[in-house]
């Protein structure tokens, strides 16, 4: 049984889902989850836990990164090429330095809405069943604050139908679509996104990540072997445990420990909701869980090798 994270680059067409499914099948292992939605349209890095670092996902660090391609001149219904066509309005004579005046309004903190074909939950429905249905209109979709770190341009191509390849860094939650639909509004041409290559997510990349074809061949082969359960925490201080502490954390005891009086004190935490939590090891650096420093104490929070 595996243990620990496999990083796929996520082919075209098929959902986050889709991809946890045939990794069941061809680990032969039930306990298996992603780390984020992907769009059946994009590609790239898609973070899957396999056994019990399923238990780890919620400790993984915020950040994902995309390389886009904007085509300005058509909006559609979804806001990327999948969708029906709403506009059309060729633009050839648009330009990059146009489009440079715009990027800026981009970055940092700003306010998004949403595409209508999106998974978010409004009011225990999903938003793309509403969508379907005819049941909301755009302006009835709440508006979320995102953060976009980076916007990079890296390439542009002429035509009627003008396209830009662009980088971009940004906080979870973010919609690239959005970006594309709200790009093409500002010009007042429309845009929609007809290319999404994600290169980075939540401490993992394209470098670590591995196609179907690649998994299927390192199992025909027996030599598949998974990240390390703690691969996507090393942003988490850590802590290591001698014999006796190790023995008494694995089974459930908080350990008193002057560490925690340093992790309370750290005033900045990439993921402020486990500002508090610890990479935990043994004294053979065998990681072993997940701690939460609560005053002077140290207490288990997941524990994945218990001593019996």
């Amino acid at each position: 049984m595996f243990n620990g994270f496999i990083s796929i680059d996520k082919p075209p067409i098929i959902t986050a889902h889709d991809c946890v499914s045939n990794l069941r099948k061809l680990l032969k292992q039930k306990k298996i989850g992603h780390g984020g939605t992907l769009d059946p349209m994009a590609t790239g890095v898609l973070p899957i836990a396999v056994g019990n670092a399923t238990r780890l996902l919620r400790f993984l660090p915020e950040g994902k990164a995309y390389n886009a391609k904007i085509r300005f001149g058509i909006a559609t219904n979804t806001n990327d090429i999948t969708g029906q066509i709403i506009s059309d309005r060729p633009c050839p004579n648009l330009n990059l330095g146009e489009v440079e005046k715009y990027l800026p309004l981009f970055q940092g903190k700003i306010t998004q809405r949403p595409p209508a074909f999106s998974a978010i939950w409004i009011n225990g429905v999903r938003l793309y069943d509403l969508a379907r249905r005819g049941e909301i209109a755009d302006a009835d979709i709440p508006m979320r604050e995102v953060e976009i770190t980076e916007i990079k341009v890296l390439g542009w191509t002429d035509g009627d139908y003008p396209e830009l390849d662009v980088a971009i860094a940004c906080g979870s939650g973010t919609y690239i679509r959005s970006i594309a639909r709200d790009l093409g509004e500002k010009l007042g041409y429309g845009a929609t996104l007809s290319g999404l290559r994600r290169t980075y997510s939540n401490g993992f990349d394209l470098d670590s990540s591995l196609s179907f074809e690649q998994v299927a061949e390192l199992m025909r082969s027996q030599s598949l072997k998974v990240l390390a359960p703690d691969h996507g925490l090393h942003f988490l201080p850590e802590v290591s445990f001698d014999v006796d502490q190790t023995k008494r954390w694995c089974m459930g005891q908080t350990i008193k420990d002057e560490f925690a009086r340093t992790v309370n004190s750290l005033e900045e935490s990439p993921k402020p909701e486990i500002h508090n939590y610890v990479r935990t090891y043994d004294e053979d650096q065998q990681f072993l869980g997940v701690s939460e420093a609560i005053d002077l104490e140290l207490q288990p929070i997941v524990v994945l090798h218990p001593i019996n």
